[in-house]
């Protein structure tokens, strides 16, 4: 698996994604309809283009998830077990039809399972940037994220 383990992420390391992604009407009026968001300005061009921002925006998340997903094949696919947490989500700018996204990620803090020997949990920040280079999200997660077997074998032995 391409993912990394819980020894693989260095605190303050910040990894530059090379998958982007160009957000479509398509991606946002599927987002917005399966999660039974009826917010006028996502779906409704007419009332979008009396706000504030003069045109549709995309759903926050669609944002969000796009900003959590790239990142998978470089740092979690296959060694995380799971999401503990998501806290500090913010949306700064907001996104339209047409930005192609790119993402980066830091590793703030890491440490060892106290109930699970095989495991640590990593404290990792997503941001995602439009083609600009304007902040669009940024989000705070925690995951629990599986150890290498060699580490595991040699803090038992210890």
């Amino acid at each position: 698996m391409a993912g990394m383990y819980f020894e693989d992420f260095e605190i303050g390391a910040v990894i530059r994604h090379e998958v982007t992604r160009t957000v479509t009407e398509t991606d946002n009026l599927l987002i917005t309809t399966l999660t039974m968001n009826v917010q006028p300005l996502h779906l409704d061009a007419e009332f979008a283009k009396e706000s504030i921002f003069g045109r549709q925006i995309v759903n926050s998340i669609f944002t969000l998830g796009v900003v959590t997903g790239v990142p998978v094949q470089d740092t979690t696919l296959g060694t995380t077990l799971g999401n503990l947490g998501f806290r500090d989500i913010e949306f700064p700018k907001p996104v339209f039809f047409g930005d192609t996204l790119r993402v980066e990620t830091e590793a703030l803090d890491k440490r060892e399972s106290k109930s699970r020997p095989d495991t640590g949990i990593v404290g990792i920040e997503h941001r995602g940037y439009n083609q600009r280079g304007e902040l669009v999200c940024v989000v705070r997660r925690s995951a629990l994220m599986k150890r290498r077997i060699e580490a595991v074998d040699a803090a038992t032995v210890s």
